[in-house]
């Protein structure tokens, strides 16, 4: 797999787990780099289960919620699985009020979204 900028891409038996880079994803360019990273995981290199561990972030923008419902959208057209872990309330506050906790997958830790799939 090429280099990522913006994330940390780890492979744990089948399961692909993928750390940000970034503390605070905010600004455009970060989030369509980030998107473009994410999605070539699943389209390009063929991961079908892939784990997003956000225990390095402290904020996410709407924008970057956008690009994660694209990509439920491109893993599920791939017969995969999405899982996401390690959410600070903070955010995982977002995640309820948009009601996206019922769209997604959330575990609390790594090895219990790992023992998930």
């Amino acid at each position: 797999m090429a280099a990522h900028r913006r994330l940390d891409v780890s492979e744990v038996g089948d399961v692909t787990v993928v750390r940000f880079r970034d503390r605070r994803i905010l600004d455009e360019t970060s989030i369509q780099e980030l998107g473009q990273e994410l999605f070539q995981l699943i389209e390009e290199y063929g991961r079908k289960k892939l784990l997003l561990n956000f225990s390095s972030v402290e904020f996410l923008s709407s924008a970057a919620l956008g690009k994660l419902i694209t990509l439920d959208k491109k893993v599920k057209a791939h017969t995969g699985k999405l899982k996401l872990t390690n959410i600070r309330a903070e955010i995982l506050e977002v995640f309820h009020i948009t009601k996206l906790h019922k769209l997604f997958d959330i575990r609390d830790d790594e090895a219990d979204a790992l023992a998930s799939f």
